[in-house]
């Protein structure tokens, strides 16, 4: 079953690249944000982790801060 993943990201972030090309690759699909032209999107995010470091994922309500590769496969189920 597909989970609901979304990606808080800038395109200048090279960890962000990594996390989005990281998901692609597995078939995940995901809802990108861009937290640098997005303002809502950076409110959303600092509400969820109390800072402004990307990228962050929210999969199903999971918030993973960087690209923490084992965190993603376990709460992805990979």
């Amino acid at each position: 079953m597909a989970k609901n993943v979304k990606v808080y990201s800038t395109s200048t972030c090279p960890w962000c690249i990594r996390v989005k090309q990281f998901l692609k690759d597995n078939n995940i699909e995901f809802e990108n944000f861009d937290v640098s032209q997005d303002r809502a999107a950076a409110d959303e995010m600092m509400n969820k982790t109390g800072q402004m470091g990307v990228p962050v994922l929210d999969i199903e309500g999971e918030i993973i801060v960087g690209f923490d590769q084992e965190r993603i496969k376990a709460a992805l189920g990979l």
